[in-house]
């Protein structure tokens, strides 16, 4: 009963936040919004998202945190995010590999990459004030 209600509220929060990507698949997951559903106020989405993405990212280390937020704010250019981390741009790749093995995302494919970058800002803002953040 607890996981059709569970997925019942993902639903309707998918509904009301699928207008914020106009050109998603229809039908489109309610897992697939996650970022705007985590936008529009959806506890569930942003507790997904941390757990999904920003967790096994923080558990990886700093390096991987660091790198992958670089990488998305510097328009996801191996080069300049190479130069801002003071390491090789093949390090950056297998960082970036790392981020994907780990959480299922690619960091540079679009709108799921965007995905990355939110979870880890979402990550942040729920664990200041801890450790290692």
């Amino acid at each position: 009963m607890r996981a059709a209600a569970r997925s019942a509220s993902a639903a309707l929060a998918g509904l009301r936040a699928a207008v914020a990507w106009p050109d998603a698949p229809r039908p489109v997951l309610a897992s697939d919004l996650l970022p705007e559903r985590a936008l529009d106020g959806d506890e569930m989405a942003r507790a997904e998202l941390i757990e999904q993405v920003y967790e096994p990212l923080q558990r990886g280390g700093n390096a991987l945190l660091d790198t992958v937020m670089t990488y998305l704010e510097l328009g996801n250019s191996l080069e300049a995010t190479a130069g801002c981390c003071s390491c090789n741009p093949n390090t950056v790749r297998y960082r970036l590999r790392r981020v994907s093995e780990l959480t299922g995302v690619v960091p540079g494919d679009g709108v799921a990459g965007s995905r990355s970058g939110l979870a880890v800002v979402l990550g942040r803002l729920a664990h200041k004030g801890t450790a290692g953040t």
